[in-house]
């Protein structure tokens, strides 16, 4: 017999998001769902930041961290440009607020249940998909449902023609002078030594006039030590920012696959992958979050209905076809990001720009953007992209970074 309707494997932002719209009042007639996701330690991701971008009044609004209205992207000569994109805030959430908002939700749900346990493998059974998974204590644990829905990463990227990572390390820092201005965002900033391959750039959130996330990240094919992470954060806080004396609050890490490859949706007929593993990630940013929330939501509403699920596409074909040429242009070298993406945010207006990097535009507003890019390499590489294979995708695609003394500190 079932153990539930639904088994959701995973407590990031696609597990979270989807088990928080299936939450059900006492004595509702929605399906039932158990939440699977490790115990602490090595295996749970400590917290980490997810950003988007919306109107003011979102529904997670009452946790943001810090929200924007004004946008930054400094060349590398360090000419700035400001956007201010109209209708739409730069949003900041960390993770754990969201957990505690979702779990204050569970906690008054009667048809969600969390389980504590370390998913070996979600696959088809009779009647539906089984979860075979082991408690803290080594317990083999089976959870049988109709529906399973897994948020884990893929153990290996899908085949496609181009794969960079974007990768990244920020240090949430408190300045001993006022050095931020809380009102603007620096989404982009170039002045951080360019690699042979790729590009780099800093990434400043202020959170108050002494408070700030500051990130260095690189789209390039391969990662860097924890020692060349540190020496390029201190150079572009020391050399580049110049924020004096600062201490460190937290440190946040991450890798994030941009690729032209296709993502499967389903792992079988009652499995299916949500979230990065179900290419929720735009292979052109990195983005993830606001198509994370598109896809819970459909999913959720057609579970709630009855109706069979179904994952959709977080992105339609059309985007989906200008982030390779973008990412084979870039990886090819054809374009420098360090003069492309200042151009676009100079050239384009902020509000459109942003839906086209979010790829929520309509057609003829991508194409707007499109012809404020690099004409003739963009066309030199649509017409190489039919030509070229699918290789396969490199194994590993989501490191775990070392744990940091904080953190298994809190582990204990």
């Amino acid at each position: 017999m079932p153990h539930a309707d639904i088994v959701v494997v995973g407590a990031g932002a696609a597990g979270l998001s989807l088990t928080h719209r299936l939450c059900a009042g006492p004595g509702s007639g929605s399906p039932s769902v158990v939440l699977v996701d490790p115990p602490p330690g090595a295996l749970r991701p400590p917290p980490r930041t997810w950003c988007y971008w919306e109107p003011p009044g979102g529904e997670y609004d009452s946790v943001l961290s810090a929200s924007w209205e004004r946008l930054r992207v400094r060349d590398a000569a360090g000419t700035a440009t400001v956007a201010e994109p109209g209708r739409l805030r730069y949003k900041m959430l960390r993770s754990d607020a969201f957990e505690a908002l979702v779990d204050a939700r569970l906690g008054t749900a009667a048809n969600v249940r969390r389980v504590e346990a370390t998913v070996e493998s979600a696959r088809d059974a009779p009647g539906g998909g089984e979860v075979v998974a082991h408690d803290s204590g080594g317990g083999r644990l089976v959870l049988r449902a109709r529906w399973i829905f897994d948020s884990r990463p893929p153990g290996r990227l899908p085949p496609a023609r181009t794969t960079l990572l974007q990768h990244f390390t920020g240090w949430f820092v408190r300045t001993e002078r006022p050095m931020f201005d809380p009102a603007v965002a620096d989404l982009m900033d170039f002045r951080t030594p360019q690699p042979s391959h790729g590009l780099s750039f800093g990434y400043v959130l202020p959170l108050g006039p002494r408070e700030a996330l500051v990130e260095y990240t690189e789209f390039s094919r391969s990662m860097l030590s924890a020692e060349g992470y540190e020496r390029a954060l201190r150079h572009y806080t020391g050399e580049v920012l110049g924020l004096g004396a600062f201490s460190v609050s937290a440190v946040e890490r991450g890798v994030i696959p941009m690729t032209d490859g296709r993502f499967p949706h389903r792992a079988g007929r009652s499995v299916f992958r949500i979230g990065t593993a179900g290419g929720a990630t735009r292979p052109s940013t990195g983005y993830t979050f606001a198509a994370v929330q598109r896809q819970s939501r459909t999913v959720a509403a057609r579970l709630r209905d009855g109706r069979p699920p179904r994952v959709p596409p977080p992105y339609r074909a059309w985007p989906r076809a200008m982030d390779a040429v973008m990412l084979r242009a870039l990886d090819s070298g054809r374009v420098h990001g360090a003069e492309f993406f200042p151009g676009l945010f100079r050239r384009v207006p902020a509000e459109r720009l942003l839906r086209f990097l979010d790829g929520t535009g309509r057609l003829y507003e991508d194409l707007l953007v499109g012809v404020r890019t690099p004409v003739l390499p963009m066309l030199r590489t649509v017409a190489e992209l039919p030509l070229l294979a699918r290789g396969h995708g490199p194994a590993v695609p989501f490191p775990h970074f070392p744990r940091t003394p904080e953190q298994e500190e809190t582990d204990r």
